[in-house]
């Protein structure tokens, strides 16, 4: 006779949800030999400061470190300092991408040494967003139309209400979006060199040496491409793993190929979201002393 196998019941207080989950990232540490951390949230002021505190409440670390990071963007000037947390303490950044990465989460991620996702994982185009009015705004769509509506005003084609719309338009806000798109486009070049390319020393078809040269056009490139509203059309497009891949030429190792780790980062990361719907959280970062 069969017997149906038992399934654990959730946990019902805040208490069991911290070990039930503090179980599940110590089970994967160990499958990476890397300490773990979790941001599931907007890149919003205020992560940063619960990233660092999270890493530095821990006191026995290894040398390498691994993010299961899913979020819609926010501010690059919250990445650049998540990142500089990062590197202080560690020797190499994996980050882990079960679901979404986008815009300042896609250049939070190109800071990492290496990059896990699936085929149904995504990152998204480059477009940084600044809060105006207690709302975030993505910066490229502002731009966008604001080259749009000085183009038509140059060759005459602009109608009264685009006019009107013109000279709504605040300048001191558009250089805003011009500096946050130029930071994000930087900070992405100079990760990408200095982590990512790290190991890339000689051409896979021609064995040439790789010059540092290289490796920034190259980084140059990926910037270009992944700023392209053209290409991409809308802020909140999905990059897929094998347009990462092949488009980009990005290597990106596939979560698929490593079955057990993707079930373990699988149901841990359900687990998490689930318990932020429950409390009504946007926002969560985990560590094994911080949650």
């Amino acid at each position: 006779m069969t017997t149906t196998p038992t399934v654990p019941l959730p946990p019902t207080t805040q208490d069991s949800a911290r070990e039930w989950a503090t179980n599940r990232l110590i089970a994967i540490e160990d499958m990476l030999d890397a300490d773990g951390l979790t941001i599931i949230s907007p890149m919003q002021h205020g992560v940063e400061h619960r990233a660092k505190i999270a890493i530095e409440a821990r006191h026995d670390r290894r040398d390498n470190l691994f993010v299961i990071v899913d979020t819609p963007g926010g501010v690059v000037e919250v990445v650049e300092r998540i990142v500089r947390v990062f590197r202080e303490h560690y020797r190499e950044v994996q980050f882990i991408v079960p679901d979404r990465a986008m815009s300042a989460g896609t250049v939070l991620v190109m800071s990492g040494d290496h990059i896990l996702m699936d085929y149904h994982s995504c990152l998204g185009p480059i477009d940084p967003q600044l809060v105006l009015d207690d709302r975030l705004v993505p910066a490229l769509s502002y731009l966008a139309q604001y080259e749009h509506l000085i183009e038509k005003s140059e060759n005459g084609s602009l109608s009264t209400a685009e006019l009107v719309l013109l000279q709504k338009l605040d300048l001191a806000e558009l250089h805003q979006f011009q500096l946050a798109r130029d930071l994000s486009i930087e900070l992405l070049k100079q990760w990408l060199t200095s982590y990512k390319f790290k190991d890339w020393t000689t051409t896979e078809t021609r064995g040439i040496p790789v010059t540092k040269e290289m490796k920034e056009d190259r980084a140059s490139d990926i910037a270009r491409k992944l700023s392209d509203q053209t290409r991409w059309l809308t802020h909140g497009r999905g990059i897929d793993m094998n347009t990462l891949r092949d488009e980009l030429h990005l290597k990106i190792d596939d979560l698929n190929e490593q079955p057990d780790l993707k079930q373990a980062v699988w149901n841990y990361f359900w687990f998490i979201r689930d318990h932020m719907v429950g409390n009504g959280s946007d926002s969560f970062v985990h560590a094994i002393n911080f949650f």
